[in-house]
C-alpha cells in the first residue's frame, strides 16, 4: 500500500497562496497613495528656509527722506518744479487742480502722485570753474560751496559730488554725504588753464547724474559756478543741454561775472538753467555768492513733485516736450522743458 506523502505539502502551498492574496488586497490601496499626489514641477526647486533678516534701524527724526516711498515705473515721469510770484517768492500750498500739464502735446493718461514741499533725497553735483580767469576769487568760491553743502545735505539719503574743470573736467570727490570728504575735494581744486564749460556739464550729467535714476525719484541738481565763457569745449551748448535733460538734472548757475553788463557767458548760463527748470544768479560781488547759495538751498526745499503716466507713451528714446503752467497766471512755474523717453 502506497501512502500519499505530498498531501500535507499541497495543503501548505494552498494556505500560503491564500495568505499572500489576503495580504496583497490589504496593502495595495496604500501603495497607490503616493502615486496619486501631484509631482513637484522640475522647474520649482524645493524651498529653502529663509535667512533671518536684520531689523531695520529706527528712522532718524532728522532724516527728511523718511515717509511714504514713491516707486517709479518705466512709463512714469517724475517732474519736479518750482512756483513763484512775479517777485520771486515761493508759493506753497497749491493743489494738483491748480496746474495744467501737457506731455508731448497731450494731457497725461494718469496722475499717480502730487506732493508739495517735498522731501525727496538730493543728488547734487557741485561743478566749479577752475580756469585761470577766476583765480582771484577762487578761494571765496570754495568757501561758499563748502558752506552750501554743509547746510544742504541734511538727510542720510542725500548725496553730492564735486567736479572742477578747466580744459578737462576732474571729479575730486565722488558721490557721498561725508562732508569732510566733499570739503577736501573742493580744497584740492587749483585754478589754471582754459575753460571747457560745455564739456564739463555734459560729462557731469552723463557720467554722474544720468546713472542716478532708479525706482525711487530723487531731486537731481547741478550747482554750476562759472562766468559762462567757453573757449575749449568739443561739445556744443545744445548737446550739453540735451544731456542735462536725459539725466533729469536741474541747473542752478551762479555767475562769477561781477561787471554790471551781461555778456554772452551770462546768456549761456541763463539758457541752460531755463531749459532745465533751474535759475541763474548774478551776485554783484564775490561776497554775495553766499546769498545765492542760500536761495538755491531754499528752493530745493520748496518745490513740488508730480508723478504721472504719459498718454501714448512709447519706450523709444524720443524727446517729449513738457508744458506745465499754473491756472492762476499771477504765478510762474519753473520746470524742465522736456525729457527723453527710456529705451527698451
Amino acid at each position: 500500500m502506497i501512502r500519499n506523502t505530498s498531501l500535507p505539502a499541497e495543503i501548505l502551498r494552498r494556505w500560503l497562496y491564500a495568505f499572500a492574496c489576503t495580504l496583497l488586497v490589504a496593502v495595495f490601496p496604500w501603495m497607490l497613495l503616493p502615486a496619486q499626489q501631484p509631482a513637484t514641477p522640475p522647474s520649482q526647486p524645493a524651498p529653502t528656509p529663509a535667512a533671518p533678516q536684520k531689523a531695520s534701524p529706527p528712522a532718524d527724526p532728522a532724516d527728511d527722506s523718511a515717509g511714504p516711498t514713491i516707486r517709479l515705473g518705466v512709463n512714469e515721469v517724475n517732474l519736479i518744479f518750482t512756483v513763484t510770484d512775479r517777485h520771486g517768492h515761493y508759493i506753497p500750498n497749491l493743489r494738483q487742480s491748480d496746474f495744467a500739464l501737457l506731455d508731448d502735446q497731450k494731457a497725461p493718461e494718469k496722475v499717480n502722485d502730487f506732493r508739495q514741499q517735498i522731501n525727496l533725497p538730493l543728488r547734487v553735483g557741485i561743478v566749479i570753474d577752475a580756469s585761470t580767469s577766476i583765480r582771484t576769487r577762487f578761494q571765496f568760491e570754495q568757501q561758499s560751496a563748502t558752506e552750501f553743502l554743509t547746510e544742504t545735505l541734511k538727510s542720510r539719503g542725500d548725496r553730492a559730488f564735486v567736479m572742477g574743470f578747466d580744459v578737462t573736467p576732474t571729479v575730486v570727490a565722488d558721490w557721498t554725504n561725508n562732508l569732510d570728504a566733499l570739503e577736501t575735494g573742493i580744497n584740492r581744486l587749483r585754478p589754471g588753464g582754459g575753460t571747457a564749460l560745455f564739456d564739463a556739464v555734459y560729462t557731469a550729467c552723463r557720467d554722474k547724474l544720468l546713472t542716478e535714476r532708479g525706482q525711487e525719484p530723487v531731486r537731481k541738481a547741478m550747482i554750476l559756478i562759472s562766468d559762462g565763457d567757453d573757449n575749449q569745449s568739443r561739445v556744443r551748448p545744445d548737446e550739453a543741454i540735451k544731456m542735462c535733460e536725459r539725466s533729469e538734472t536741474i541747473i542752478y548757475a551762479i555767475s562769477t561775472n561781477w561787471t554790471p553788463s551781461r555778456g554772452k557767458g551770462d546768456q549761456m548760463l541763463q539758457q541752460m538753467s531755463d531749459a532745465t527748470g533751474g535759475q541763474t544768479f548774478f551776485p554783484p560781488s564775490v561776497e554775495e555768492m553766499t546769498t545765492s547759495f542760500h536761495e538755491i538751498q531754499a528752493e530745493l526745499r520748496s518745490q513740488y513733485a508730480l508723478t504721472y503716466t504719459p498718454a501714448d507713451f512709447r519706450a523709444n528714446g524720443a524727446y517729449r516736450p513738457i508744458y506745465l503752467f499754473c491756472n492762476d497766471r499771477r504765478y510762474q512755474v519753473r520746470a524742465r522743458k522736456g525729457y527723453f523717453a527710456p529705451t527698451q
